[in-house]
């Protein structure tokens, strides 16, 4: 008999599940229980429990054939319902305030206290430059941060510093020095005085509108929302690499060859693409174009969440107000007929892909924003992991031979 040991209620809480799924667990075999000595109250073994807790609560919703189900314990994000919480507070709340760089140092630290402002490395930025500038114009962007970062890399002979406040201010030069290194629009002005906050040195780099208040705090709140979304694809990639005790910036970089791939950061673009031809032409015709080159369209609804996606949500209303009449009905249009009016909300990517269009950004410059907002998310991740035993991402192959060989 377990003494002292946990309540049921107790399991839940330390596990961040409902009750009815630690009983679940119980007839699956993956936690064990007693009962108390008033011969009905279940007892957890508190050992059992811990365990379970730092090695990764198992799936509820059965694997899909084909897949490999990781699930892992954090105290970084959550997803509750349909509201995404980093470090417990409301993603969508501290969109609404910003900025980008308080919501990283939370998603470090744990908290937003007080910062040093963040700026690039003088020495490294000349060799990030120098690394990036001959690069064609057509480069991808997550490409070009790649090469930005390992250059930068290289002029910190302290990166395998791997203690939390090193690793932040690794984290602080980084993602200071991928905004520094993407190119200016060809259009944007740049007689404007030099702005604060990140966002504001990133706004001129993806449009050629003016800087403006209004539209620095909406890709403020982009930055935000898209800063960690739990154990994304990319996301699970810098962990794994923390987990061989890589470099924050290797971590990154591991993070960018996942996300480089088209159905995680750059599906924004297809919308994106969507919305600059239905301009051209029409709503009709962009998407039958779209179905054409891809199938489904990308934008509609997200495996986490039962409605709507809250980032969706929330960066779709600050939008509505800077919108044209013509662009406001144009985008009702797409969202109409590309649901083929099924009951599925836009996600993420939808509403990215909206922002680019309305703010008349290049295609591409929604996968700039992508990986300049997960960096945050990544560098997060990789501090927990670093906590954790290293080595401990090993999974097993089943071999099944050679397969069919031409004749």
């Amino acid at each position: 008999m377990t003494r002292n040991g946990f309540t049921a209620k107790q399991v839940a809480t330390r596990l961040g599940v409902k009750i009815e799924t630690v009983y679940a667990y119980v007839s699956r075999g993956v936690l064990k229980r007693t009962i108390a000595e008033d011969g009905r109250t279940s007892r957890f073994d508190a050992g059992d429990v811990e365990r379970l807790a730092r090695h990764g609560r198992p799936r509820t919703d059965g694997a899909r054939v084909g897949t490999v189900d990781v699930s892992l314990a954090t105290s970084i994000t959550e997803i509750h319902g349909d509201r995404l919480l980093f470090r417990g507070h409301d993603a969508v709340e501290l969109a609404r305030t910003g900025p980008f760089e308080d919501v990283a140092e939370l998603l470090w630290n744990g908290s937003k206290a007080e910062r040093p402002a963040w700026s690039a490395p003088p020495q490294g930025l000349r060799v990030a430059h120098a690394a990036t500038r001959p690069l064609p114009s057509t480069t991808p962007p997550t490409e070009r941060l790649a090469v930005g970062a390992a250059a930068l890399a290289c002029t910190q002979p302290l990166r395998g510093d791997l203690r939390p406040a090193a690793v932040v201010a690794h984290a602080r030069a980084l993602i200071a020095t991928f905004v520094e290194i993407l190119p200016w629009t060809a259009a944007a002005p740049r007689h404007e005085a030099p702005q604060a906050t990140l966002a504001g040195r990133l706004w001129p780099r993806l449009s050629p509108l003016p800087t403006n208040a209004e539209r620095v705090a909406i890709l403020d709140a982009a930055l935000v929302l898209l800063s960690d979304h739990e154990l994304a694809t990319s996301t699970l990639a810098a962990r794994v690499a923390a987990s061989a005790r890589a470099d924050p910036f290797c971590v990154v970089l591991a993070g960018l060859g996942a996300v480089a791939g088209k159905l995680h950061g750059k599906a924004a673009r297809a919308v994106h693409e969507l919305l600059v031809h239905a301009a051209a032409s029409s709503p009709e015709i962009a998407l039958a174009r779209a179905l054409d080159r891809g199938g489904a369209t990308s934008g509609f609804g997200h495996p986490v969440y039962r409605g709507i996606d809250p980032r969706a949500a929330h960066l779709l209303d600050r939008l509505a107000p800077a919108l044209e009449r013509d662009d406001r009905r144009r985008l009702d249009d797409v969202m109409r007929l590309a649901s083929g009016g099924a009951p599925v909300a836009p996600n993420v990517d939808f509403a990215l892909g909206a922002l680019a269009f309305a703010m008349q950004m290049p295609i591409g410059s929604t996968e700039a924003i992508f990986a300049v907002a997960r960096t945050a998310g990544w560098i997060a991740h990789a501090l927990e992991e670093y906590g954790e035993a290293p080595l401990r991402f090993r999974a097993r192959a089943v071999y099944v031979g050679l397969g069919a060989r031409a004749p």
